[in-house]
């Protein structure tokens, strides 16, 4: 008798070695000055500051997100090919979240996209884990509960997580004091 693992679900952690300061002033300049991201996240209840909805050209506009978008690139093709892809990504969006103490972000995947991540810049102590869901899930019927239905990571500051865009995720609130700064993007 065997037993085979089918269809296993990946997640690319890295650690990238760059200037977190130099990012995390460029996301609290545009938390100040992006009136039309503040309404968003006001109206969205986003509890904080999101770029999401508002600017679409962070590489073109500021030289830190540039070298971000180059070294999220890379990284989404060395992820590309672990996942025997014959694909090169390519960057398609990208986003900044600036999120208050217990601030949260419920359950979503990224529809239109095949690569998806987030890159953590500040990250106060006990600030909320970024939970993923078992993909069978939904599919599971009259399943017994699993012990392992979900599996979270804790953020640190410099920690580059991508997953396929198809994996549900949600950030969990957490009682750190301070600001969770991070950076968000897709590829396609």
């Amino acid at each position: 008798m065997s037993v085979r693992d089918l269809f296993p679900t990946r997640l690319y952690e890295a650690q990238l070695e760059t200037d977190l300061d130099e990012l995390a002033h460029s996301i609290r300049s545009l938390a100040q000055d992006d009136g039309a991201g503040r309404q968003w996240s006001r109206d969205h209840r986003y509890a904080g500051y999101t770029s999401y909805a508002s600017l679409n050209d962070l590489p073109r506009r500021d030289p830190a997100f540039a070298d971000l978008a180059k070294a999220l690139t890379r990284h989404a093709r060395s992820f590309a090919i672990d996942l025997g892809w014959e694909v090169r990504p390519r960057l398609d969006s990208l986003w900044v979240n600036l999120l208050k103490s217990g601030g949260q972000h419920s359950g979503h995947i990224h529809p239109q996209s095949i690569l998806s991540g987030t890159f953590y810049v500040e990250v106060p102590q006990g600030s909320g884990a970024i939970r993923f869901e078992d993909p069978r899930l939904p599919l599971m019927m009259a399943a017994p509960q699993r012990p392992d239905s979900f599996v979270s990571v804790e953020p640190h500051p410099g920690l580059l997580l991508l997953w396929e865009s198809w994996l549900r995720h949600e950030v969990r609130p957490g009682p750190g004091k301070g600001e969770r700064l991070s950076i968000s993007f897709n590829f396609a």
